[in-house]
């Protein structure tokens, strides 16, 4: 493991750029700096930059020379990131710069997410814009703000702005393969004040359970590799345990991000000190079923027990506390159903990704559905909505993230795999993704355009240990470069 000057990693023009936004924090929601800092360069650039009202910024690049009748590209990613850090990291997302180092042909940040997704999207579209010696028609560049965290950006991207005709989406994480589809996804927020009373009278301990060691991950790209939820392995033990260990229930708090698996959760309760060796117990016992469950996928779990020195506690009201571990520990998640018409895809899948209870909050959750299908994102997020109401608990649906329907018959896919063959003596694989990527949005805003996404090979992304690999960058270059240059003229 070394730490790398990633400006001299090959292609140069395209790393310098990811070492930028690997300086300047870009959490979601907070991208301005970043934002401002890429509209002075461009504007240095002598390019033409735009930024609309939700704060997308769009850089326009004029053709080269006699290419100015080619096809106008549009070369789209989105400028924040997923913020995940392990337990104990004392990384600030929004002050510290990211720090990867290269292990074997990876890049990688250990302890962090490396914002490799969509970074390297990013830093191959400025690369474009700042690159002279490709022939090339037409290019904007449209950078989005809020993609991990809400997609506003897409959802309130400006009509009548974007003039090209094709989009290069730059932000799926298989090296050899081109996407042209992908599910939509609705949010469903639990939001339920809660009554706290006073602990009874008796000799009690307050204890802090943790759940840690899961690998986490993409809430859609993993989804069906059967990783470890941090919040229902907690609350099903809570369900099932804490009235026998005449256990009360203080706070819960687990996952930092709707889309992310999470990795960690934790829980404060009191119990009678006469019951602190029967909880050893049925931990133990807990946990080997679990590690037994995820052998081979998350063979790092771990349950933590550690006593708490404060015994002055108001606890969640009985009643409510049954219903708030029975409703979070029976939602469903993982996987619903899989596709009948695409092989191996799945199409319909849930995340309980965000849970919070305690007296000053009260009950908060995010869970995220996706689908292939939004009529199925709704019904399912529907079904999720009236789960939670049996136990008295108040949900609602945000806005649907539209789906992006598969267009096999396009223009811009056929160059793509033209430019594939060119560069690389390969035909590539055509996938749908069970990811949430920003085409179906735009479509919705710009429905002429034909769209394909790419990129290199990353794994882990949303989760700390996020990495890319190196190689598959300079490949995604040439890539690009290629098929920029086979651009055909404009009809």
């Amino acid at each position: 493991m070394q730490h790398v000057d990633l400006s001299q990693l090959s292609p140069q023009i395209v790393w310098k750029h990811f070492q930028t936004l690997c300086q300047i924090p870009r959490p979601s929601k907070q991208e301005h700096v970043l934002r401002e800092h890429l509209a002075n360069w461009a504007k240095q650039q002598g390019l033409t930059v735009y930024i609309d009202r939700i704060g997308n910024l769009i850089i326009r690049k004029p053709a080269a020379s006699g290419n100015e009748d080619n096809v106008g590209v549009i070369l789209q990613g989105h400028l924040d990131m997923v913020t995940q850090a392990n337990r104990g990291s004392n990384h600030n997302f929004m002050r510290d710069p990211l720090r990867p180092v290269l292990e074997q042909d990876w890049l990688v940040t250990p302890e962090t997410t490396l914002g490799a997704d969509n970074g390297i999207g990013v830093a191959l579209a400025l690369a474009v814009l700042e690159s002279t010696d490709i022939s090339h028609g037409p290019i904007e560049v449209l950078l989005t703000v809020d993609e991990e965290a809400g997609m506003s950006g897409a959802r309130l991207l400006e009509e009548n702005v974007l003039t090209g005709q094709w989009l290069f989406n730059i932000d799926t994480e298989e090296w050899g393969e081109l996407y042209l589809g992908c599910a939509g996804s609705q949010d469903v927020e639990v939001s339920q004040a809660l009554k706290y009373v006073a602990a009874p009278q008796m000799d009690l301990e307050s204890v802090e359970i943790c759940v840690t060691g899961l690998r986490g991950g993409h809430s859609g790209i993993d989804i069906h590799l059967g990783r470890g939820n941090a919040n229902v392995i907690l609350s099903r033990f809570l369900h099932q345990h804490l009235a026998e260990l005449e256990g009360y229930l203080i706070e819960f708090h687990g996952g930092t991000a709707r889309n992310a698996l999470p990795r960690e959760a934790s829980t404060k309760i009191i119990l009678p000190k006469k019951n602190i060796d029967l909880l050893e117990q049925r931990l133990d016992e807990y946990e080997a079923q679990w590690l037994q469950a995820l052998k081979g996928i998350d063979d790092q779990f771990n349950i933590d027990l550690r006593l708490i020195q404060d015994t002055h506690h108001d606890v969640l009201e009985t009643q409510q506390q049954n219903h708030v571990l029975a409703a979070l520990s029976g939602c469903p998640y993982g996987v619903v159903t899989w596709s009948e018409v695409l092989s191996d895809v799945v199409e319909t899948s849930n995340n309980i990704g965000v849970v919070h209870i305690d007296q000053a909050h009260g009950f908060q959750a995010v869970i995220m559905v996706r689908s292939m299908r939004n009529e199925s994102a709704e019904h399912f997020s529907h079904q999720i909505v009236e789960h939670f109401a049996k136990y008295d608990l108040a949900a609602t649906r945000a806005e649907l993230v539209s789906g992006w329907t598969p267009n096999p018959d396009s223009a811009a896919l056929k160059c793509l795999q033209d430019a594939y063959q060119t560069a690389f003596n390969i035909e590539p694989e055509l996938k749908v993704i069970h990811a949430g990527l920003e085409c179906g949005i735009i479509a919705q805003h710009y429905p002429h355009l034909q769209m394909v996404s790419f990129g290199p090979d990353i794994k882990g992304a949303h989760a700390p240990g996020e990495r890319v690999k190196v190689d598959t960058v300079e490949k995604c270059w040439k890539l690009l470069v290629t098929a920029l240059e086979q651009v055909p003229k404009a009809h």
